[in-house]
């Protein structure tokens, strides 16, 4: 959903340009005297900060937006990677403690029993 608010910053932008672009050509291209195509490239010149300025504005805010998102999406992954690892070493110590060393009857052995069956990961969360 946000990759498509960042493609339509895009293509605002980019009619924007193409807009720009089509109108000194067509007056470069318009079968006109040189004075009136001169007035029409100035009074389009002069409204050009203008028409950056809007652009600016709008690819900032589409630029606040996705930066906002990705802050949110990233916030929830490393908030869920916490989880994981936390569960994670909940489990392996499980079952450390679960297949601790018993010595054998002769002494001189240890042995690993384990006290429980193993399961899976997925039950053994529930």
């Amino acid at each position: 959903m946000s990759e498509n608010r960042g493609s339509s910053g895009l293509f605002v932008g980019g009619l924007l340009v193409g807009a720009v672009m089509g109108a000194v050509t067509g007056l470069l291209v318009a079968p006109r005297p040189g004075r009136e195509t001169r007035q029409l490239l100035k009074k389009s010149a002069d409204a050009l900060p203008e028409l950056a300025e809007d652009l600016s504005s709008s690819v900032q805010l589409h630029a606040d937006r996705l930066s906002e998102s990705a802050l949110r999406n990233w916030d929830g992954t490393l908030a869920r990677l916490k989880e994981s690892i936390a569960a994670g070493i909940e489990a392996s110590q499980r079952e450390r403690q679960e297949y601790s060393p018993v010595s054998s009857t002769s002494g001189d052995r240890l042995e690993s029993r384990p006290t429980a069956e193993i399961r899976p990961a997925r039950e053994a969360r529930s």
